[in-house]
């Protein structure tokens, strides 16, 4: 990891959506779930993965417990390529990359959702100044923020922050600054 640097400026990065694979995994977790193939389930969801069957926010969560406790869902997400890559030479180049992510809603899971976030993360490689386990993202203090969430997207450029809005099918509706790999997430930052 490079030295972060004072004048750098702090780049938020989520870890759902943004590094981690989080709907290709869960999709696998629930066909298991639901007892359904694979291909039953559509790649492109919206938030609440309605689409697969899931009707509530109560069986959103009994199938993220399930996710998490059953499945190690936070520690067996495959990464989205390019997240190590520019990631690393943003760090090295002495960005500081704070990592913010909102995993601790199930309740009573919290030691397992941090343990399986810290080792997806070292084994990844990524690299991070700070890690922070929060709701209420613009909160952390950082100069740009890299988040896929449609909500929190909206919140944050409502405060006035710099938010790149890393694409997928939930988030279709966010107008620019987008991104659709890490690549242009790298370019981005440099454009400012």
């Amino acid at each position: 990891m490079g030295k972060a640097q004072k004048d750098m400026p702090v780049i938020g990065v989520d870890l759902d959506g943004v590094c981690a694979d989080f709907y290709g995994r869960m999709r696998e977790i629930a066909a298991e779930w639901f007892e359904q193939p694979l291909d039953a389930l559509p790649g492109d969801v919206s938030y609440g993965l309605k689409e697969w069957g899931v009707s509530d926010e109560k069986q959103y969560e009994s199938l993220h417990r399930y996710a998490l406790n059953q499945r190690e869902l936070f520690k067996t997400m495959p990464m989205i390529p390019g997240a190590r890559k520019y990631l690393r030479k943003l760090s090295d180049e002495g960005y500081h990359i704070r990592i913010i992510t909102h995993r601790l809603f199930i309740h009573y899971s919290h030691a397992s959702a941090v343990q399986q976030t810290i080792a997806w993360l070292d084994g990844h490689g990524i690299p991070y100044w700070d890690l922070c386990f929060m709701k209420e993202k613009s909160e952390v203090g950082a100069d740009i923020y890299v988040e896929d969430s449609p909500d929190n997207v909206i919140q944050l450029r409502k405060k006035g922050l710099y938010t790149i809005c890393f694409a997928n099918s939930t988030n279709k509706h966010i107008a620019s600054p987008r991104a659709v790999s890490w690549s242009e997430v790298y370019d981005m930052v440099h454009a400012l």
